[in-house]
Parts: C-alpha cells; structure tokens; sequence
C-alpha cells in the first residue's frame, strides 16, 4: 500500500488585506473524496483516487491558500471494496492509511504553500527554522 500518484488540480491565492499586527494561520487539510480508479498494469492490487482539500488562513481577514488535488493509493484488491465502502457508509478511512495519505499531501501542499506566500508577500504558513541567541 503505497502513494503512486500526486497532483493539483487548484491553487488559489486570495489576499483580501495587507498584513499588519498580530496574525494567525490557521491550515486545514482533508479528504473530499475516495473512489476506484484503472490503472493500466497487470496486479493484484487497486488503485483508489482520494480528492484533497489543503488552506491556510489568515486572520484576521488577511488572505487565504486554498489547493485541492488528487492522490493515487495502491491498495490490495480484496482490500479495496472494504475501503470504498466503508468511504461511502461513514466517510472514514482506516487510520494507517489516512496517515500516509496525509503525510504525502502535506509535505507537497505545504511546500506549494510557501511559494505562494511569498510571491504575495505573506507571512510564511508553517513555521520556518530560526537561528536562536540566548535569552536573558
């Protein structure tokens, strides 16, 4: 059970005010969506198509990062109908799962991200390593 696939299908950046004072972000990430999808190899496995949903918001009334994509899970096939339908009965996938899945989009969102914060000249949205000195 592996990510064999990744991509964005938006991105879109808003900046709705200029950035001044105290500001927080706040990222989101989700599954929209899971469906089987072909894959055109000779396996015993399935391919599953998650739709994804990442932000990061700034508040207050700053601006806004909105990416959605797709990831292609390669899954067991007799794991696979248990997969989608428990997606369809309760939107819910296992956990093991999730975290894979979840880990691969938000190193790639994360990264797109930042990009697109400073081409707009915003804050960054995740936490960038500093160089500390000592406090006194």
């Amino acid at each position: 059970m592996t990510v064999i696939g990744f991509s964005f299908t938006k991105m879109l950046i808003e900046k709705k005010n200029p950035v001044k004072g105290k500001v927080s972000i706040n990222n989101n990430v989700g599954i929209k969506n899971l469906e089987e999808t072909k894959l055109n190899i000779n396996t015993n496995r399935k391919a599953l198509k998650l739709d994804f949903e990442f932000s990061s918001t700034y508040e207050p009334n700053i601006a806004k990062i909105l990416l959605t994509g797709e990831v292609i899970y390669l899954i067991d096939k007799d794991k696979a109908a248990d997969v989608v339908k428990n997606w369809k009965k309760n939107k819910k996938i296992e956990k093991d799962m999730m975290t894979q899945i979840l880990n691969n989009v938000l190193a790639k969102c994360n990264v797109q991200a930042l990009i697109l914060s400073k081409d707009m000249n915003l804050p960054p949205p995740i936490p960038l390593p500093k160089v500390g000195g000592e406090k006194k």
